[in-house]
């Protein structure tokens, strides 16, 4: 009993450190957060009276309801485009590539430059005058500049693509990696088609990689505001927009509080509900 007690001592005695940082660093914040969603913002002032106020406003809004609803379905597409881009090119450097180091040398390049500038480069690639356009009309393909490629959902979900795809190869690329490679032969030599190993052995063995993948992309993403105010325009607006906004110009402290805590308790959900689904989808590949 008492090597018992001196073991659990030792234990929480190593484990403060990172508890105290972790509490400061994000316990800390969000009840802040919290406290300050139950108060009321009076022009230069807030008035810390509780009130629930802010909620009832934040869920009566159409405008917050649209704007988060909209930030979940570029979230969603977002998620599925990096997932489908990525998994080709995780399985190709686990299971096909030779320097599988300098494959992954290559993923990490993005991540040597600024998030910042790498949007900024998207919006001269896309802009109406950009890469894309001066390309299309010197080969002749098209007579106008296209003006649908900037300023909307898809220029916000393919620039979120590429900034996310790297966390998106590598959970897969660990899980074909750990894959045991003797069950593929295995099914080979009982006549099991690329298509049958792949479906019946592959995907559901690296299947913890790829929800992995899709909620390191889609948790991050709905929150996103640069790229939807560098790129998105009007038609690309998010949540995290609204956010922003309340915390900056409004100077509505507590209504932006709200809306974060309204946001993660969506998120939450959502993420919830995908783990869930992504069960039942699993048990149907097996």
């Amino acid at each position: 009993m008492f090597r018992l007690r001196s073991e659990t001592s030792r234990g929480m005695a190593l484990s403060a450190p990172a508890t105290l940082y972790v509490g400061f660093l994000v316990a800390a914040p969000l009840g802040i957060l919290v406290a300050y969603s139950f108060w009321t913002q009076n022009y230069v002032s807030i008035d810390r009276t509780p009130t629930l106020s802010n909620y009832g406003f934040a869920l009566n809004d159409p405008l917050v309801r649209h704007l988060l609803l909209k930030s979940i379905w570029i979230a969603g597409l977002c998620t599925i485009a990096t997932v489908v881009l990525a998994y080709p090119i995780a399985y190709f450097i686990a299971m096909r590539a030779r320097r599988k180091t300098l494959w992954l040398l290559l993923i990490t390049i993005p991540f040597w430059t600024s998030y910042l500038l790498r949007v900024f480069s998207w919006k001269l690639i896309l802009g109406f005058k950009g890469l894309m356009n001066s390309a299309l009309i010197s080969l002749g393909a098209i007579d106008q500049p296209l003006a649908f490629l900037l300023y909307n959902e898809f220029a916000v979900v393919l620039t979120l693509a590429h900034a996310w795809a790297p966390f998106a190869i590598l959970p897969i690329y660990v899980s074909l990696q750990k894959m045991d490679r003797s069950l593929l032969e295995a099914a080979t030599d009982l006549g099991c088609t690329g298509f049958q190993r792949f479906r019946r052995i592959t995907l559901p063995l690296t299947f913890p990689g790829v929800i992995a993948a899709c909620l390191i992309i889609f948790i991050p993403t709905v929150g996103d505001y640069v790229t939807p105010a560098l790129v998105g325009g009007s038609e690309g607006k998010m949540i995290s927009n609204l956010i922003q906004v309340q915390f900056g110009a409004a100077n509505n402290w507590p209504l932006g509080a709200t809306l974060s805590l309204i946001a993660m308790a969506s998120v939450g959900l959502v993420a919830t509900g995908f783990l869930f689904l992504a069960n039942l989808a699993r048990g149907t590949i097996r």
